[in-house]
């Protein structure tokens, strides 16, 4: 897993922590979860995989508040980071 993958993934794990709402909390997991799919496996998530991931996390966020609201935030921009390092096809 790149460096990048796993800062999102560790500010998923802390932001799902935080989480006050059970439907924020498992759309951050389901996510956090693919994140770490993705260390485990020789594939590597291409833009259309990593675009649905960060449109998920886009709208936790809006539905997050305080802590888990700025977790999401850094998660998305590790994410968002990680996304402009490979190619696009």
């Amino acid at each position: 897993m790149t460096e990048q993958l796993q800062q999102a993934r560790d500010a998923l794990e802390a932001a799902a922590k935080s989480a006050e709402s059970d439907d924020v909390r498992e759309d951050i997991r389901e996510t956090t979860d693919a994140f770490a799919d993705y260390a485990m496996s020789d594939t590597k998530p291409d833009h259309a995989v990593l675009d649905e991931r960060l449109n998920a996390l886009r709208q936790a966020r809006e539905r997050a508040d305080g802590d888990t609201e700025a977790k999401l935030e850094s998660a998305i921009e590790a994410a968002e980071d990680y996304r402009r390092t490979i190619d696009q096809v």
